[in-house]
């Protein structure tokens, strides 16, 4: 499977997918410290490459198929077509964030045979289970919150997850 985005949402995309049985995670990510925990999490390959040169990566990586796979997390255009792109004729895309001004040309998508799903996600379904991991300290997904700040500087926190200073801000009162 591969992950588009190295935020806290994509890299939690990695760690579900250890959880879920993933034999072969490719995290996409250009940013050192997110690679370093997208591999923690059970990311196997790193693919730095974006636009045509991150697809050609990750087919390569996968003897030309594309992978059976793909969680898009980010929710750009630029994001969402390389989600698709990279995803092997009958795999699947799953959108896991709400998409900001996202065109998809319908004979691109109809010829590429990828299954396409997006949506909320039904937390109450799978929380109990979650709890449970985090409880008996079998994942550790708080390891994307690197900032913590006061309350009175979330402006300040967004924008160092912005400028990818941060992956995820903590504000405490």
């Amino acid at each position: 499977m591969a992950v588009v985005g190295d935020g806290a949402v994509g890299l939690l995309a990695v760690l579900a997918a250890r959880q879920l049985g993933a034999d072969r995670i490719i995290a996409m990510s250009r940013h050192e410290p997110r690679q370093r925990l997208a591999r923690e999490y059970g990311a196997t390959d790193i693919v730095a490459e974006r636009g045509d040169d991150g697809v050609a990566t990750i087919k390569e990586l996968t003897d030309g198929l594309g992978a059976h796979s793909v969680i898009e997390a980010v929710g750009t255009q630029d994001s969402m077509m390389q989600a698709i792109r990279s995803t092997r004729p009958g795999g699947h895309v799953g959108y896991v964030g709400v998409a900001h001004g996202v065109e998809l040309a319908g004979e691109e998508l109809f010829y590429s045979h990828v299954h396409l799903h997006g949506g909320p996600a039904p937390v109450r379904r799978f929380l109990p289970q979650l709890i449970e991991l985090i409880w008996n300290r079998d994942i550790e997904p708080g390891k994307v919150f690197d900032l913590e700040l006061p309350l009175n500087q979330a402006a300040a926190g967004y924008r160092a997850m912005d400028q990818r200073q941060a992956i995820k801000v903590l504000l405490r009162f």
